[in-house]
């Protein structure tokens, strides 16, 4: 049987909690990456063909936005 898996992202060596690990924060900012990677890449490469600057831009949202907001709002 093959299943589905599910990412999981661990981060060491961070001092937001007393383990300092975080799973929950990473994990679910890969999610809402990859998430808004699915709208925004498209729509930044079409974008791209016009106007260079503002496509790239929107493809790079994900990663400079969207993943590091999420991973810091949850300590843990």
């Amino acid at each position: 049987m093959v299943g589905i898996g599910v990412p999981i992202c661990v981060q060491c060596g961070t001092r937001s909690n007393p383990c300092r690990c975080k799973v929950v924060g990473p994990t679910l900012g890969f999610v809402a990456f990859a998430a808004a990677a699915v709208v925004e890449w498209p729509v930044g490469a079409l974008v791209y063909c016009f106007r260079h600057t503002k496509g790239r831009k929107i493809m790079g949202h994900p990663a400079s936005v969207i993943y590091p907001s999420v991973t810091n709002a949850i300590p843990i």
